[in-house]
């Protein structure tokens, strides 16, 4: 890619969006990532593309996990990490997007518009200050395949 004149990617959490606290270059369109997106999650971004979401099966089995592990107990924002490592999710984030033909073909939608110059911001529910998310591991797996991310 020719890092002149490609477009950034970057990441935030609606919540961020609506307070405006997110972190973005102004020009960036907001791009959800979740399987299934609220009216309210619908009004804070440009579009939502399903596809780059975790799989139905991965999150229902992740909110089995958190909800088991807070009836322990456990905090909710330590549920929710022990949960990711519990389940595995990172690996079976990776597994989906690369078995996923629906996720295929959205990721290579993105790296097409960042190469063509669009700048995007990727979107769910998560505050990555304190919660994994998949959006990081988004991020890695377009880094990899040559979008120019921003810090």
């Amino acid at each position: 890619m020719d890092r002149e004149t490609d477009g950034t990617l970057t990441d935030t959490y609606v919540a961020a969006i609506q307070h405006d606290r997110a972190d973005v270059p102004d020009d960036a369109t907001l791009v959800g990532v979740v399987r299934k997106p609220t009216p309210w999650f619908h009004a804070a971004v440009d579009e939502n593309r399903a596809a780059l979401a975790p799989s139905a099966e991965l999150l229902e089995t992740f909110q089995a996990t958190v909800d088991d592990l807070k009836m322990r107990g456990i905090c909710a924002e330590g549920a929710h990490n022990a949960a990711w490592d519990e389940v595995g999710f990172e690996a079976a984030y990776r597994d989906h997007l690369e078995e996923s033909a629906d996720a295929r073909a959205a990721l290579a939608d993105v790296v097409d518009r960042l190469e063509d110059g669009e700048s995007l911001a990727l979107v769910c529910y998560e505050n990555t200050d304190k919660k994994r998310c998949h959006r990081t591991v988004l991020r890695d797996v377009l880094e990899t395949e040559g979008a120019e991310v921003r810090d």
